[in-house]
């Protein structure tokens, strides 16, 4: 038996929050909706397109009343894009949106209320971004375009200019597109599992003039690389190095396992807190760098760590934090289970001169446990674990072991919470401040330090 096709109807609504995700809160007879481009306290007519006993979706068809804060986008694809949620938003309310997500998620998820911080935000919130992939394709006219997909489908919405992207990543990708044409490279077609260029990554430095562009292709080897990378080094960019990433499967995942470097060293250098990256196509690398900046120095002002200090870099990645850490801190160790990483991280360590950090690679539990066998206790963990926060073994294993400062760097409010309400059975939260690292989307990072229960 086939579904009924939804009738869409419209009402007249009046926006009461924000949720998590940036889309204004409207409800009709008691049912809340979630809408995009509408914000706190404005009125519209709303058409819904999508209707359940829970919850609607619907989209504006006229704002009847606008709020004091609603700003021009200078995106010129704002509404199709849905890359930048709060774009509309005057930045200061952004702000607060912020600290007040974190405040409520806390309080809701993990059932603790506690003062949150204004967010630490940017004196110019635009064109920051140090990192960008796009998907290529090719139009019905036959156009090499690329751009980002539009919310939950594969459609891809062309960018010729992205305002919160490095300017010279948009550069780039108009002469990579023209390149494409006029060496016959084709994109990769997800329907017919055809074409060649599947991602362009770009990885620009902050402080240095050095950029990494990684095409990501479907196949080892095309007709045409050769003259394609020779024309694309000698054009009038300042493009260091060039690597080929061959990801011939059928996933969603971007990166593919084997590389080959076409031209350059194969990786770039970048600067944090005085000291110096190296960045290869997979590192992790935050894709914010004066806010990175802002966000460790957070971190590690609030760990408050001094020569006698044992550090823990849980997560460690490339060794970012505990190598900052380990300006002032007796000793510092970092595990991290990605081996890439932890070869990048003891080659950044050799790269900074630093002598008081370790690198280890394994479940950075497990090794707390290890190091307790052989009287070995940590005074501070520093822990920066992926949106999906951390397990429950590893928090586990820092209530059983007790050290006296943890200090959680977090990118995703909710799973934050869950994991302060476990950590609270013995920590106290002393301190929580947002840091907006991705200006004009819904996304915050959160620096929380938790003090353990009668610790001196």
């Amino acid at each position: 038996m086939k579904r009924k096709p939804f009738k869409t109807f419209t009402f007249e609504g009046k926006c009461i929050d924000l949720s998590h995700d940036g889309k204004g809160v409207v409800k009709y007879q008691g049912i809340p909706g979630f809408i995009e481009n509408i914000l706190i306290d404005e009125e519209a007519i709303i058409e819904v397109t999508y209707l359940k006993k829970d919850r609607f979706f619907g989209r504006v068809k006229e704002i009847t009343k606008k709020s004091p804060y609603r700003v021009k986008p200078r995106c010129g694809v704002f509404k199709e894009c849905g890359g930048c949620a709060l774009q509309h938003l005057d930045y200061q309310l952004q702000k607060e949106y912020k600290r007040k997500k974190v405040k409520e998620a806390i309080k809701r998820i993990g059932g603790i209320d506690c003062v949150v911080d204004e967010t630490i935000g940017m004196d110019d919130p635009y064109f920051y971004r140090n990192k960008i992939q796009m998907p290529v394709r090719i139009t019905k006219k036959g156009n090499i375009v690329s751009g980002f997909y539009k919310e939950n489908t594969h459609d891809i919405v062309p960018i010729e200019e992205c305002v919160i992207e490095n300017k010279v990543a948009d550069q780039i990708l108009k002469t990579i597109r023209n390149l494409m044409k006029k060496y016959r490279i084709l994109p990769y077609d997800e329907d017919l599992k055809k074409g060649i260029i599947r991602h362009i990554l770009i990885r620009n430095s902050h402080y240095f003039k050095e950029v990494m562009v990684v095409l990501i292709t479907s196949v080892d080897s095309f007709p045409g690389r050769r003259d394609f990378i020779k024309d694309l080094k000698n054009q009038e960019l300042i493009i260091s190095t060039i690597v080929q990433n061959i990801n011939p499967r059928d996933t969603n995942v971007i990166l593919g396992e084997k590389e080959r470097i076409l031209y350059g060293k194969g990786f770039i250098k970048d600067q944090l807190c005085g000291l110096t990256f190296k960045i290869s196509p997979k590192s992790f690398y935050q894709v914010n760098p004066l806010q990175t900046e802002k966000l460790y120095q957070t971190a590690i002002d609030l760990a408050n760590i001094n020569k006698n200090d044992l550090v823990l870099d849980a997560y460690c990645g490339i060794g970012t934090i505990g190598l900052i850490a380990a300006k002032t801190a007796k000793e510092v160790i970092g595990v991290e289970i990605v081996s890439d990483a932890i070869k990048d991280a003891r080659n950044n360590a050799k790269e900074n001169d630093i002598q008081n950090i370790s690198f280890y690679e394994g479940d950075a539990g497990e090794f707390i446990l290890e190091k307790q066998k052989e009287g070995i206790t940590f005074d501070v963990v520093i822990m920066d674990p992926p949106r999906k926060g951390s397990d429950e073994k590893f928090l586990n294993i820092i209530l059983k072991t007790e050290p006296k400062k943890v200090v959680y760097v977090s990118c995703e409010p909710s799973t934050l919470a869950r994991d302060l309400q476990l950590l609270s059975q013995k920590y106290t939260i002393k301190k929580v401040v947002p840091v907006d690292m991705f200006p004009h989307t819904f996304h915050v990072e959160t620096v929380v330090l938790l003090s353990r229960v009668n610790s001196k």
